[in-house]
């Protein structure tokens, strides 16, 4: 049975000491309240080790925002995945619109990025979604298909059963539109169609989908009612630990 996941991408910001005390913050917030849902936070790298020491592992995972595509060598300036499993934590995020856009991550950066956390003992939270000009030319379908199809389909069905996918609207993020929860729904189901062709069924029943747009307490409880939206992955509402315990606590 697929579980119920908001995960929260810190992205750029707090210095270690705020991010320690933020995640602390939410750790203590989650004392004695029975939660529906898996709880996630996805901090900057330097951040790793403590806030894993700061938090209760059977409460909260703890995850990086990113890794490299490389096992290890000389790459200035790269995080690789074998160094995020070293500080404890148990998340990766792939192929954020903000890597392909700003970063030019292509699928087989992120096909060598996938395979390398798996090998590392790292939950992959896989994303994919379509920019404003795809989705106006009715493209967004094509688009996701081939996000999904050309960094994951290569992946046995043991290992693709390990991922978590999340679907970003990027056309949606700061441009003053909205996606509705129907158009999450549509794509999320298109989504976990697409898994049941290569995957079959049960695997694409059992793969949890997260919503990355703009989720905030407000909407969240009707995002996550529908039947293939299994939680969020929650950028600016993932900063203060009460929007984001106003997320976690929206599943009925």
């Amino acid at each position: 049975m697929r579980k119920n996941i908001v995960a929260g991408n810190w992205k750029m910001n707090t210095t270690l000491q705020e991010g320690v005390a933020l995640a602390k913050e939410i750790n203590e917030a989650l004392k004695g309240v029975e939660t529906k849902c898996d709880v996630v936070i996805a901090t900057p790298f330097i951040h790793l080790v403590p806030v894993v020491e700061a938090v209760d592992a059977a409460r909260i995972g703890v995850g990086a925002e990113n890794c490299a595509d490389k096992a290890e060598g000389a790459y200035t300036g790269e995080v690789s995945a074998a160094m995020v499993a070293s500080t404890g934590a148990k998340y990766v995020i792939l192929g954020h619109s903000e890597r392909r856009a700003y970063y030019h991550e292509t699928a087989e950066i992120l096909k060598e990025k996938v395979v390398l956390a798996l090998a590392n003992g790292l939950t992959p939270i896989f994303c994919v979604g379509e920019v404003l000009e795809e989705r106006e030319a009715n493209k967004h379908f094509d688009v996701v298909g081939a996000q999904i199809k050309d960094s994951l389909f290569d992946l046995s069905a043991e290992d693709f059963a390990k991922l978590v996918i999340a679907y970003e609207p990027v056309w949606a993020i700061g441009t003053g539109k909205t996606a509705t929860a129907d158009q999450a729904q549509e794509i999320h189901a298109f989504i976990r169609q697409t898994i049941a062709e290569k995957y079959g069924k049960e695997i694409a029943d059992n793969t949890s989908i997260l919503y990355g747009g703009s989720c905030k307490p407000s909407n969240a409880g009707e995002l996550f009612a529908k039947p293939d939206v299994d939680g969020g992955l929650i950028g600016g509402a993932a900063l203060k630990a009460d929007s984001f315990m106003g997320i976690i606590t929206a599943f009925e």
